[in-house]
């Protein structure tokens, strides 16, 4: 007999449950330009304006374990509840922030809108697997997922179109002599500016709003959210994955390749500024074309796992990243931007690869598990603040910028993700 991916009777709850990871995919990649918006808006530093990802990042640091004691203590529904409801407000908190014209007020509005994230991916992947036989639990899962890009790539589409585009064209330099001959025009200006970057956060908050309506109405499938409570205590469980060795040293993998992706999804508008003198919306199309590129290796790289182990295909694609960033550190002019893009097909299936070697085995330890893994997600709210520090204070070497030298952090983060697939494969190959 073949098992359905979905069963028939679940089609509807996993389309609705679906929707959430366009959601945060739409959410995450919005963002990303925003750091070198805020910069040119408010006249911050590199390092000043990168706080937007460790605000943002930040949240997912900070309740990824609260959000997974939260569903064993209740179920996945509630979870989504309280995801959607910190979403919106978070997003809807963009209005006092723009009124109030605070750079502050901002990085609360996004570490609001995460806590939210954090507890929709916590609660969703493993509500996924539940939903239908064991044996098609992973597939299930990877088709939902194929839904993140889809939203990914409209938030770089809207932050292109709806936000780059329509800003305020003056230069960094034009608007600091402003602030010393017309104050109150660049005031003015800056407000403007904030009004066109809130507009469509407001909108997502109405969107997401409107989600957490149909989900408090929908009848969802009452799952075994409470196994791991009922058979270990969360210490235990938490004992127990702090002594595996592959477990914690995932954890740590998954960290820095967070920081890289999201260090090279930020700073491509730097780099192609800087380096290439373009506009941040003509910028931000090479960033969804490293996104295409993104989607279209994920592919290539699933149907390479049929004939190279997780491990091997991680350290090869590791490796790319490395040279790939070395180009961007060591090339000039466009072609060093068409290395920095081609690093994403890189990292296509590093995130998957690394949770299924952590999770693996783990049993019903692999629920509490999955926390720590979205905790990783915390190397994205500490690594791009590095990176941009680099970028304000890093000396010029010989003929290579600031901005240049600054992806000497990414390439760090690729050889640290070598060297653990390199460790699994042997720790394999040993066992």
């Amino acid at each position: 007999m073949r098992l359905s991916v979905v069963p028939k009777a679940l089609i509807f709850p996993f389309i609705l449950v679906t929707t959430l990871f366009a959601l945060w995919g739409f959410a995450n990649d919005i963002t990303n330009p925003m750091v070198a918006a805020f910069k040119n808006i408010l006249l911050i530093s590199n390092f000043e304006s990168s706080l937007v990802q460790f605000a943002f990042y930040g949240g997912y640091c900070f309740m990824a374990i609260p959000a997974a004691i939260f569903i064993q203590k209740f179920n996945y529904k509630k979870g989504i509840l309280v995801g959607l409801a910190l979403y919106s407000a978070g997003c809807l908190l963009f209005i006092p922030a723009g009124d109030a014209m605070a750079f502050w007020a901002f990085l609360i509005a996004y570490f609001v809108m995460t806590c939210g994230l954090a507890f929709l991916e916590t609660t969703s992947n493993p509500y996924i697997l539940s939903m239908g036989p064991e044996a098609t639990a992973t597939r299930r899962l990877n088709l939902a997922q194929a839904f993140n890009p889809i939203g990914s790539l409209t938030g770089m589409l809207v932050a292109k179109e709806l936000i780059l585009s329509r800003l305020n064209q003056a230069t960094e330099a034009e608007r600091i002599a402003m602030a010393d001959t017309n104050p109150g025009g660049l005031a003015d200006i800056q407000q403007a500016d904030l009004d066109i970057v809130s507009g469509p956060y407001l909108m997502l908050g109405a969107v997401v709003f409107a989600f957490f309506l149909i989900f408090a109405i929908s009848k969802l499938p009452r799952t075994a959210a409470r196994d791991v409570a009922q058979r270990s205590s969360t210490g235990a469980i938490a004992k127990r994955l702090l002594k595996n060795k592959l477990y914690t040293r995932s954890v740590i993998a998954q960290a820095f390749y967070v920081g890289v992706q999201i260090m090279v999804w930020t700073f491509i508008i730097q780099y192609a500024e800087n380096e290439l003198y373009m506009s941040k919306a003509t910028a931000q199309g090479y960033n969804m074309v490293a996104m295409g590129m993104f989607v279209s290796s994920r592919f290539v790289c699933t149907f390479l796992l049929k004939y190279f182990k997780p491990s091997s295909l991680l350290t090869w694609l590791a490796a790319g990243g490395i040279i790939f960033t070395a180009g961007t550190i060591f090339i000039h002019g466009i072609v060093g931007l068409y290395c920095l893009v081609a690093i994403s097909a890189c990292m296509s299936l590093m995130f998957p690869t690394i949770y299924g070697i952590a999770l693996k085995g783990l049993g019903d330890d692999a629920k509490l598990a999955s926390a720590g893994l979205i905790l990783a997600i915390g190397g994205g709210c500490l690594m791009p603040p590095l990176q941009g520090l680099l970028i304000d204070k890093a000396v010029w070497i010989d003929t290579l910028s600031s901005v240049r030298v600054s992806f000497a952090l990414p390439l760090i983060c690729f050889i640290v993700i070598a060297l653990f697939g390199r460790w699994v494969g042997t720790l394999r190959a040993s066992s």
